[in-house]
């Protein structure tokens, strides 16, 4: 056996051993509890129940707060013990921490209604009145105070590109179902809110 075939047999067992100790995202996004999920540091205000039993969420919807670092925590606990209030399912915090806030058989107050028909950035004929709270999931990023132009930090954008993954693969939702805030509801003018990381979700989809 030559030098270069053994080196390409042992990089081949080398991978399948790596292969083998990852855990499957979309195993783990099926299941029920408070899963340990590689990638992402989850604070489980909810747990898991069992996702056929889930509302059947079609979209995933992007919002940025213009609360200041730490107020993810805050925003997530506040939904907790009203789940139904205005506010969303998911927040993601400034150094990357994700809290899962309302379990997913509840539907938070989000959105305005899908009321955007002008078609500025996306082809509004299929969100009009369509994507709004009964049929998506709000993830909330914190933390764009007091420049509301302030984009998300680095680790919410590395824990976003998992949990955008996971969301997807828990309920079935492709990519192109990823909306920013301001693509399906006439937002604050001053910036577009979400529209960065819609926009990431959907380029990593491809």
């Amino acid at each position: 056996m030559t030098p270069r075939l053994l080196a390409a047999l042992l990089a081949l067992v080398l991978s399948s051993a790596v292969s083998a100790e990852t855990p499957d995202l979309a195993a783990i996004a099926r299941s029920q509890g408070t899963p340990e999920i590689p990638g992402l540091k989850m604070v489980w205000l909810v747990p898991w129940g069992d996702v056929a039993k889930s509302h059947p969420w079609r979209n995933i919807i992007v919002h940025q707060t213009e609360g200041p670092q730490g107020s993810a925590r805050y925003g997530a606990e506040a939904q907790h013990k009203n789940p139904t209030r205005r506010g969303v399912m998911v927040w993601v915090e400034t150094d990357g921490t994700v809290y899962w806030a309302v379990a997913d058989n509840l539907v938070p107050t989000h959105t305005d209604g899908a009321d955007r028909n002008d078609n500025k950035y996306i082809d509004n004929s299929k969100t009009y009145h369509l994507v709004n709270k009964d049929t998506s999931i709000g993830v909330e990023f914190a933390g764009n105070y007091p420049d509301v132009t302030t984009g998300p930090t680095d680790a919410q954008i590395a824990a976003w590109r998992v949990l955008v993954k996971l969301l997807r693969a828990r309920y079935g939702i492709p990519a192109e179902r990823v909306y920013a805030h301001n693509w399906i509801d006439f937002k604050d003018a001053r910036y577009c809110e979400g529209c960065a990381l819609a926009t990431m979700a959907r380029q990593w989809g491809e």
